[in-house]
């Protein structure tokens, strides 16, 4: 059965408004607003294939004091935004590098999460400007929050657009090489179509018959007659060939 109440930092002593909008879960990162009081409920920085997000709360008092899981202040969230750049560099210089399709599709898997863990950030950090329009370290840090939404985004579409990008080239590369392979069948099929008439010559009077004397005496006219034969047909097939080629 899932515990009721949230597991909060230990000096965190949050008004009961706020106590009573949260579940036994974090949930979705947002901005839980009180009578007096905010909470930033954030995530850290996904990882791939882990759909489990690890909470970060930071608690804003009545007195206007931001409190943090590691005392007062909120140099932790920036902290935070600082670990999503890094994830996000980190992703772009693979990018650059790797030849790997696997690699980009992994660089893709991890982008979404990114992307959208971003842009869930500068929501909540919204939502509590909504409620504390004058609080410039909120706004500060809300702006590099949707400097790092919009890199994420470049991340993502840049990966997409790679993989199309060699999809497309591993297509021409394929139609190049099936052209060459068609230009190779139909020469061997032009040799094969030279040879024809004097190979069914040869067979005709290879086989076991009593052939005229006259006949006996015309192996060379019958080897050339073949070659002529086969020759003209090349030509002939040949010429349709390249007046379709032109």
């Amino acid at each position: 059965m899932m515990d009721e109440k949230l597991k909060l930092p230990d000096h965190y002593e949050i008004e009961h408004e706020l106590r009573e909008q949260l579940s036994g879960r974090p949930g979705h990162q947002r901005c839980v607003v009180g009578h007096d009081e905010l909470l930033l409920v954030l995530h850290e920085v996904p990882e791939v294939g882990i759909p489990e997000r690890e909470a970060i709360f930071f608690w804003r008092r009545q007195d206007g004091r931001w409190l943090q899981p590691g005392g007062p202040g909120i140099d932790e969230l920036e902290s935070l935004l600082e670990r999503y750049a890094c994830a996000i560099d980190e992703n772009e210089e693979i990018l650059e590098e790797t030849k790997s399709t696997e690699q980009v599709f992994k660089i893709l898997r991890h982008a979404g999460p990114l992307s959208r863990s971003t842009r869930n950030i500068v929501q909540a950090l919204e939502q509590g400007l909504a409620q504390e329009p004058d609080d410039k370290e909120i706004r500060e840090l809300r702006d590099r929050a949707r400097e790092l939404e919009r890199a994420s985004e470049l991340l993502q579409a840049d990966a997409r657009e790679t993989l199309i990008y060699w999809q497309a080239e591993a297509s021409e590369e394929h139609a190049k090489a099936s052209g060459r392979l068609g230009d190779i069948l139909f020469k061997l099929n032009l040799v094969a179509g030279f040879f024809l008439p004097l190979v069914a010559l040869g067979g005709l009077f290879g086989m076991n018959l009593d052939l005229p004397d006259f006949v006996k005496g015309m192996f060379w006219w019958v080897f050339f007659g073949g070659l002529t034969v086969g020759g003209l047909l090349l030509w002939y097939i040949s010429k349709d060939a390249w007046k379709k080629g032109d």
